[in-house]
C-alpha cells in the first residue's frame, strides 16, 4: 500500500509541475522566461568556450614543457 501511495504522490507532483510550466509558457511571462534561459544559456556557452581555450593554451604549454622534440 505504500508504495502505491508513493506513486501516486509522485505521479501528483509530477502533474502539478507540468501545469506550472504548461501555464508558465502560455502566459506572456514563459516568453520572458524562455528568453532569460536562452540569455543564460548563452552566457554559459560563452564562458564554457572561454575557459575551454584557456585549459587547451594549458594543456600545450605542458606539452611543450615535456616533450623533448619539440
Amino acid at each position: 500500500m505504500e508504495r502505491k501511495s508513493a506513486f501516486i504522490l509522485s505521479f501528483l507532483a509530477g502533474a502539478a509541475a507540468g501545469a506550472v510550466v504548461g501555464y508558465m509558457l502560455a502566459s506572456g511571462k514563459g516568453e520572458e522566461i524562455i528568453a532569460d534561459i536562452k540569455e543564460a544559456a548563452g552566457k554559459f556557452k560563452d564562458e564554457f568556450e572561454e575557459q575551454l581555450d584557456k585549459g587547451k593554451e594549458v594543456l600545450n604549454e605542458i606539452k611543450k614543457q615535456t616533450d623533448p622534440n619539440a
